[in-house]
């Protein structure tokens, strides 16, 4: 077709020839992302059991709820307070071994589950092993990939790789309630195991730490950037950020609206809507089928959220988000039923859309406040963020054992989203002055005696 031609004329001899337009190359960093994505949908099945294993273990060895609800929050917990020391540690060992080996503890502790008798074998298989190995992999993960790899649409990509948990979410939850309620609790486990170990090739083969280890520039830089050298003292690194970032007011604002935003999902939705849903008479497949269908619109919100973080105030966004999460929370002791119904359906409609919404946001804050550390002050964020997860989890436990339903963490949880929307609007508009990155070389001044 002359379409796909143009035609150019010989400057010596006047004899047209066709050559066809340059070729449009995509940047590899999109493949990187795209690898990302994927690696975070393989690892996701061990954020789905948490929530389907609480009944069948309960009847397997006549466990308290709040006793494997403690099992639960020490995962989440350490979830969190890894994630800060495993950014330190991608800048020192490169992405690729730090998530390599932490989807190998998953897997090990998952696969061990499967032989425990005794309550403290599941504190130290799950709410270790796992809890450990999933910190490595959480959002610090994506922010990491995120900063070294894009300048321009990093609010979109942020979202986008966000999303990918919701999506392993959607894969798995359904297939794991089936086997679980069919098959019982241990090939749900093997299973989130086997999910882990399959993702470490991937990992090993595809991903690259820095755009300077194939030559390119970040997609959107101005120019290309050489690769940095590895950073030593990692575990230091990261209390020295923390420490830094614990004398501005932002971080606690950022972490405190943080915190809530995990007692809200990972730490109540997550962990006990399906058996919440269960008490009034719903099937266990049916409630984590619902869970799954938050990760459906959790998709969608989170990419929605990126795109409006790349264009408006990222305070006003957040105040917005957990206000509308609050309202929701409020209403849903009223909706769970035996059987599906459209106003649960729009329950987990909305609250799917506004789920991780809040995670683009909180990044960019982070980014425009601290800058080349802020890959590590969100790690410190998302332990935050896990810690008060950790602390719905063993509560939501615990009101069940004591009250007889999950309605009392409910109303408590929307409450304290109103008070996180409160303090996303208190974060100053004006970004402090940048503070400088950490830097532990030898002969350095600790930045934190200045």
């Amino acid at each position: 077709m002359l379409g796909d031609v143009t035609q150019t004329t010989e400057p010596q001899h006047g004899i047209p020839r066709l050559r066809r337009p340059p070729r449009i190359r995509v940047h590899r960093a999109w493949f990187v992302a795209v690898v990302t994505f994927v690696t975070i949908i393989g690892a996701a099945a061990f954020a789905s059991l948490p929530g389907l294993l609480i009944e069948p273990l309960h009847e397997k060895f006549d466990w308290s709820r709040g006793t494997i609800g403690f099992a639960v929050s020490v995962n989440l917990a350490l979830y969190g307070l890894t994630a800060p020391f495993a950014a330190a540690l991608m800048d020192r060992f490169g992405i690729r071994w730090v998530v390599a080996v932490a989807l190998t503890v998953i897997a090990l502790g998952s696969g061990l589950t499967v032989f425990m008798t005794t309550s403290w074998q599941l504190v130290l298989y799950w709410g270790v092993l796992v809890g450990l190995g999933s910190g490595s992999m959480a959002l610090a993960f994506a922010a990491t990939v995120t900063n070294r790899w894009f300048v321009q649409r990093r609010g979109l990509v942020t979202g986008i790789l966000t999303a990918a948990g919701a999506s392993g979410q959607l894969i798995f939850l359904p297939f794991l309630s089936w086997l679980v309620e069919n098959h019982g609790w241990r090939p749900a486990s093997i299973t989130v195991a086997l999910s882990a170990l399959a993702v470490v090739p991937f990992v090993w083969l595809l991903l690259r730490d820095h755009p300077a280890d194939v030559g390119i520039a970040a997609y959107g830089a101005e120019g290309f950037t050489p690769k940095p050298d590895p950073v030593p003292g990692a575990a230091r690194r990261a209390v020295t950020v923390l420490f830094k970032a614990a004398r501005t007011g932002p971080f606690w604002l950022l972490a405190g609206t943080f915190a809530i935003c995990g007692a809200s999902t990972n730490g109540l939705v997550k962990t006990y809507f399906v058996p919440a849903a269960h008490d009034h008479g719903m099937p266990i497949t049916a409630a984590a089928s619902l869970l799954a269908v938050i990760g459906v619109f959790d998709v969608v919100g989170t990419i929605a959220s990126g795109w409006f973080t790349d264009r408006f105030e990222a305070r006003r966004l957040l105040a917005v988000y957990y206000a509308l999460r609050g309202i929701s929370l409020l209403f849903l002791p009223m909706l769970l039923a035996p059987s599906v119904h459209p106003p649960m359906i729009f329950f987990i409609v909305f609250y799917g859309l506004d789920w991780v919404a809040t995670v683009p946001p909180t990044i960019a804050l982070c980014r425009e406040y601290y800058g080349e550390d802020s890959a590590i002050v969100f790690g410190w964020v998302l332990a935050s963020h896990q810690v008060g997860a950790a602390v719905i989890a063993f509560a939501g436990g615990a009101a069940r054992d004591v009250f007889g339903s999950y309605d009392v963490v409910w109303y408590a949880s929307g409450a304290l989203c109103a008070a996180a929307a409160l303090m996303a609007l208190v974060i100053r508009r004006r970004p402090l002055a940048a503070l400088p990155p950490v830097s532990l070389q030898k002969g350095s001044e600790d930045p934190v005696r200045g």
